[in-house]
């Protein structure tokens, strides 16, 4: 299998971006609610190193990317104090919902920036074909993948705010063995799970191309 290390670093330069902003939504929106967490644990930063995960966010995408799967990661999650947040399980979800959002409002600036000046669609050569397009695709992925209601990704907290008691019983039960069942999905059902998260960006990105009308 061939590999270009070049695509391989700009992979990671548009990881390490995606995951910053995503991180950087949570936090700053859980400090407009009232919580002042991130902000004091020095999180509502641009450093890259306040934020990275060496495995989610360096090998599961690189090593994504090479296979030529859905690219998908995360990062170190924001710390944030249910009990200070206004509204509560709904203040939670409202910080959870603002990583996806963040991704989901970069894919679609960029696709658009894309579409419009033809990059894209290779116009300005390959190099910048690939840049839009990684863009566009990395951050569908972070989206998808962090609406996966399992604790502690983004759509649990969501499900939670919306679900009777013994649902929410049973989410703070798997919370402390949540991140150990993220990985087994992905270890144990790759495939599968690959399967369905390109379903999703492609349901994504033809909903793009509706928007501008092809």
């Amino acid at each position: 299998m061939n590999v270009n290390f070049g695509y391989i670093i700009i992979v990671l330069i548009i990881v390490v971006g995606s995951v910053i902003l995503h991180e950087l939504a949570h936090g700053v929106v859980a400090y407009w609610l009232g919580d002042r967490t991130a902000k004091d644990a020095g999180r509502l930063t641009f450093n890259p190193l306040k934020h990275i995960d060496p495995y989610m966010s360096i090998i599961v995408p690189v090593v994504l990317y090479i296979l030529r799967a859905p690219v998908f990661g995360g990062a170190k999650p924001v710390p944030v104090n249910f009990a200070n947040l206004k509204w509560k399980e709904w203040g939670m979800a409202l910080t959870a919902l603002a990583g996806p959002v963040t991704n989901f409002l970069l894919a679609f600036v960029f696709f658009l920036i894309g579409h419009f000046t033809r990059l894209l669609y290779g116009v300005g050569g390959e190099v910048w074909e690939f840049i839009f397009a990684e863009l566009v695709l990395i951050n569908l992925g972070f989206m998808i993948f962090n609406l996966i209601p399992v604790p502690p990704l983004d759509g649990s907290r969501v499900l939670y705010a919306v679900s009777p008691d013994f649902i929410r019983e049973f989410l703070a039960n798997i919370e402390r063995y949540g991140v150990i069942v993220v990985y087994a999905m992905i270890l144990l059902f790759g495939e599968v799970f690959s399967e369905v998260m390109s379903g999703g960006v492609n349901g994504v990105l033809n909903f793009f191309y509706w928007i501008v009308g092809m």
